[in-house]
């Protein structure tokens, strides 16, 4: 990688952060389906696993395509060092994992994916790690949640499938002021619409499964933080637990990263014209959108976030039946718990993603029965609004 790469715009570094060519002077990485590698002799080996040279020992360790990932995601995030997982929930299991001991404590903000709700509240505990959950709404009482062995602050902002805010200069300052690591999740996203470190997060995790790969196709995931983190705290975590990427997933969402700001800029201005067509709509009780003047955190998204992103949420007037009818009214647009995909998506995580909170559980974060997740794909908008206002028309109360 060139240093002067550092000085280059998303969609350039997006391209050209990529791995030198081989011998063979191919123009695109090709995919390097190898566990091991050879040493030239005894003496290489030997200084390759003290690492007093830098080189690859075993695929578990890394491969030419993860670190081309992982570097691609440093350079676009503006941090130092990135450990690429197969999963976004492996990706966070590995930062808690790697940062946490029995008899620490996190705060999390309540507002959160099922899965990593289910991590926090009956997996961590069962290593000796508690945690107290603090709403999205009360930023100002959240420092009352800290305590003398609290380690990290984690969050989403934007929240799944909520689509909260949260002001991270703010958390930054209190995490700061308590001596604590900031975890920011940034997969509602991508590192193109928002750079979380910018404004003071210590450690960022993504879910490379949803709009960083785009089209529905590969998992992965990635954690990013400062160099000295990640050699004292991930590095040997991911090593002898072995989370990493596969090389083709990684080879794979490196390529879609090449496309990701051209195909969010589309995404971006689309979610924010539909959810202009939806606000107008009598038969919409609610909408929310980041860019949407009405969002109760426009302030905040127009002051960390590049764009609104493609996730737009609503409610229609006539409770959980019509929300039903509607879904199972659409024609092109389709039912699925993924998101960012190319093709237009919609969830309705009280049936699916948050189905297993308890009711108390979900209304703490405006999870209500009705609520819908629409995730904008790269279909001509008037073609997407089309099939949203049939089902709307169609299932009129």
């Amino acid at each position: 990688m060139s240093s002067s790469n550092k000085k280059l715009n998303f969609s350039t570094l997006s391209i050209h952060t990529a791995k030198p060519s081989s011998d063979a002077n191919e123009n695109s990485t090709p995919i390097f389906l190898n566990s091991g590698y050879k040493f030239k002799d005894s003496q290489q080996a030997s200084a390759l696993f003290k690492e007093e040279i830098p080189g690859l020992i075993y695929s578990r360790y890394g491969n030419p395509n993860v670190i081309e990932f992982e570097q691609k995601m440093c350079a676009l995030e503006g941090m130092e060092a990135a450990f690429a997982t197969s999963t976004g929930m492996g990706a966070i299991t590995l930062a808690f994992s790697s940062f946490l001991k029995s008899g620490d404590h996190i705060v999390a903000c309540r507002s959160l994916f099922g899965s990593s709700h289910q991590l926090i509240t009956k997996i961590l505990p069962r290593w000796g790690i508690s945690y107290t959950y603090v709403d999205i709404e009360d930023i100002a009482n959240w420092e009352k949640a800290i305590t003398p062995n609290t380690k990290i602050l984690f969050l989403e902002t934007p929240s799944n499938p909520g689509l909260d805010l949260v002001d991270l200069e703010f958390v930054a300052g209190l995490t700061k002021e308590h001596k604590l690591l900031f975890m920011v999740d940034n997969c509602f996203a991508s590192p193109y619409v928002q750079n979380p470190a910018k404004f003071g997060a210590d450690v960022v995790v993504h879910s490379a499964t949803k709009i960083i790969d785009g089209q529905g196709r590969a998992m992965g995931g990635v954690v990013l933080c400062s160099q000295q983190l990640f050699d004292d705290n991930i590095k040997f975590m991911a090593r002898h637990t072995g989370p990493i990427i596969s090389p083709f997933n990684a080879w794979l969402l490196s390529k879609s990263l090449e496309t990701l700001a051209v195909r969010l800029d589309r995404q971006c201005d689309s979610s924010l014209e539909i959810a202009n067509r939806l606000e107008k709509n009598n038969q919409v009780k609610m909408v929310k959108y980041p860019f949407l003047n009405s969002h109760p955190q426009y302030q905040v998204a127009r002051k960390q976030m590049k764009k609104g992103g493609n996730l737009v949420t609503c409610e229609l007037i006539g409770g959980i039946k019509r929300a039903i009818a509607f879904v199972d009214s659409l024609k092109m647009v389709t039912i699925t718990a993924n998101l960012g995909d190319s093709k237009t998506l919609i969830t309705h995580p009280f049936l699916t993603t948050h189905a297993k909170l308890l009711p108390a559980e979900r209304a703490r974060v405006n999870i209500t029965d009705e609520l819908l997740r629409l995730s904008i794909g790269l279909e001509d908008v008037d073609d997407i609004w089309q099939d949203i206002n049939q089902a709307i028309e169609s299932t009129r109360v």
